[in-house]
């Protein structure tokens, strides 16, 4: 009654079926999550932090990127990083040019999702240091450690804590946002359930196959981050101790 064996059957180019072939997306959705994930933690990270310091350079900077990245539709930035970019910078064309188009299509969608979340992060990485008592950071320098070293030993593992929560929602929105990237035809879960449901008339049955991988892989996310939250977590700090 559901139809499930449309999946088992061939593809029109006849190299594999509907079921692989929306499996061959979510492998290339879980490619992109993860690059842009790092992207996204590693530079949300050092915005988040710069614009808690004292210099009013480095604070301007942090706050007009994420204003700027913020403010801009995720959908016009792929437009932008992938059909303008090239076309205003000789060595971005020349680079596009060189390679695989699939490949300037996932590298192009990595490094979009990657600085717009970024910009998310950096927001509740500047919240969570913000939240401790600044007694922390003066213990720190009173210790002999330098500015920076205090934001890496102190400052931070006790942020990163803090801000898991929001964290692993801005983890499961970057599995959403990844579908964005069907608009510069990169082949992900969402370009593969388009395609299958133009192709087959099958709308139901694809979408909702790609409901559920998209649930599961969200799912996973919520459950890993849940337990790194309870394996870091402070006895006695934040309700660390329940």
């Amino acid at each position: 009654m559901l139809g499930l064996g449309i999946f088992f059957e061939d593809t029109p180019d006849g190299d594999t079926t509907w079921g692989m072939s929306l499996l061959s997306g979510l492998e290339i959705t879980l490619v992109l999550v993860l690059g842009a994930w790092l992207i996204a933690v590693a530079l949300g990270s050092v915005l988040g932090v710069v614009r808690t310091t004292r210099s009013r350079l480095w604070v301007t900077l942090g706050n007009g990127y994420v204003e700027l990245f913020r403010n801009i539709p995720l959908l016009v930035q792929f437009f932008l990083w992938y059909f303008v970019l090239p076309s205003v910078v000789p060595p971005v064309k020349r680079f596009a040019n060189a390679v695989d188009p699939a490949t300037f299509q996932l590298l192009t969608a990595v490094v979009c999702l990657g600085l717009f979340t970024a910009a998310r992060i950096a927001e509740q990485v500047k919240s969570g240091i913000q939240s401790l008592p600044r007694g922390q950071m003066m213990a720190g320098l009173a210790l002999g450690l330098t500015p920076a070293q205090t934001f890496r030993y102190v400052l931070l593992p006790m942020a990163y804590r803090i801000i898991i929560p929001p964290l692993t929602s801005e983890s499961m929105n970057l599995v959403k946002n990844s579908a964005v990237a069907y608009s510069i035809g990169l082949t992900e879960l969402f370009f593969r359930t388009r395609e299958m449901g133009e192709m087959t008339f099958r709308y139901f049955a694809a979408f909702g196959a790609a409901t559920v991988l998209y649930v599961a892989v969200a799912f996973s996310i919520n459950r890993i981050m849940a337990w790194v939250e309870r394996a870091t977590a402070v006895p006695g700090y934040l309700g660390g101790a329940r």
